[in-house]
């Protein structure tokens, strides 16, 4: 896959009128990427032969036509992977590191610690003495939600790969338990992790994770489907257990964040307070330069990273 990227310099024109040049400081990598290098359908467009890879992106304007933004502004926005953007302003969000690391803009306070909120939230809907499992536990959204369920009352059970991850989850980020998927004994572990069975089940996996979590489905339970990482390179498995959706009367919904950007100012809000108070923890695996993205990108899809993945430059 590295192959599949090139690194190419080109000279960029002058800025035209309500335009801004940002120097970018970090690149996001996230799941969603994978879909957009794909020729099937997707919710949006892929990634043209040639273009600039696309991406969440934090910067610094040192140039402005656009009367909006200064040089000096720090901003967040879907930039790309760059190190110099130009921008219409479209999309845009002025940013203050002095309340928060300019790189959790990508993070916790921002795009993944939406999704979870809302996909936690608006769609779980939990209750105090629920149990919730989130999949990828250790990941940029994961994290969050089960941090979230239990400011609600929630007991948290995560589901993770490999021993160091679980033990992140459980030590570091405060649930209750973490599964080994890996585990070959993981069926087990699972019940044994949900004994009240599972209320809400917040799916970032898919696949044999998500066929062991249907198993387990209280009455009612909610499932948020924010993702489906096993899926993206075509390997995925099929469900045995879903006629637990009937027979449980569990209610489905799979959802994309930028649908919903009327919650995103009130979301974001909450989540830098929780930071600000010691209440919502975060971890960020950190690479250096822009060359080493496509392996980022690489290294994330194979559950690599521990936290959020960020490309510093």
């Amino acid at each position: 896959m590295p192959e599949c990227f090139s690194l190419v310099e080109r000279e960029l024109p002058p800025l035209s009128e309500g335009q801004v040049a940002i120097a970018v400081r970090f690149l996001s990598v996230d799941p969603y990427m994978r879909r957009r290098l794909d020729d099937g359908p997707s919710y949006a467009p892929k990634v043209e032969l040639g273009a600039v890879m696309i991406g969440g992106a934090v910067g610094e304007v040192v140039e402005s036509r656009n009367q909006r933004f200064a040089p000096g502004d720090w901003v967040v926005g879907s930039l790309g992977w760059q190190t110099l953007a130009l921008s219409d302003g479209s999309g845009l969000r002025k940013i203050d590191p002095s309340l928060s690391p300019a790189s959790l803009y990508l993070g916790v306070v921002g795009m993944p610690g939406v999704t979870a909120h809302y996909g936690l939230h608006t769609i779980g809907a939990p209750k105090a003495g629920e149990t919730v499992v989130v999949s990828a536990a250790a990941g940029a959204v994961g994290s969050v939600v089960g941090q979230l369920a239990k400011l609600r009352g929630c007991r948290a059970v995560g589901i993770a790969g490999g021993a160091r991850k679980c033990a992140h989850v459980v030590e570091d980020l405060g649930f209750d338990a973490c599964v080994d998927y890996r585990d070959p004994a993981f069926v087990d572990r699972l019940r044994e992790a949900t004994p009240n069975g599972v209320d809400v089940s917040f799916e970032n996996v898919g696949g044999p994770v998500m066929d062991a979590v249907l198993a387990r489905l209280a009455p009612f339970a909610r499932i948020p489907l924010c993702g489906l990482i096993s899926e993206y390179d075509g390997a995925g498995a099929g469900l045995r257990n879903y006629p637990m959706l009937l027979t449980q009367r569990v209610r489905v919904q799979g959802f994309i964040i930028t649908d919903h950007l009327d919650v995103w100012p009130s979301a974001l809000s909450e989540l830098a307070a929780l930071v600000r108070q010691g209440k919502l923890r975060y971890h960020e695996t950190v690479v250096e330069g822009l060359e080493q993205a496509p392996r980022a990108l690489i290294g994330l899809l194979h559950g690599e990273n521990l936290g959020k993945q960020i490309v510093r430059l």
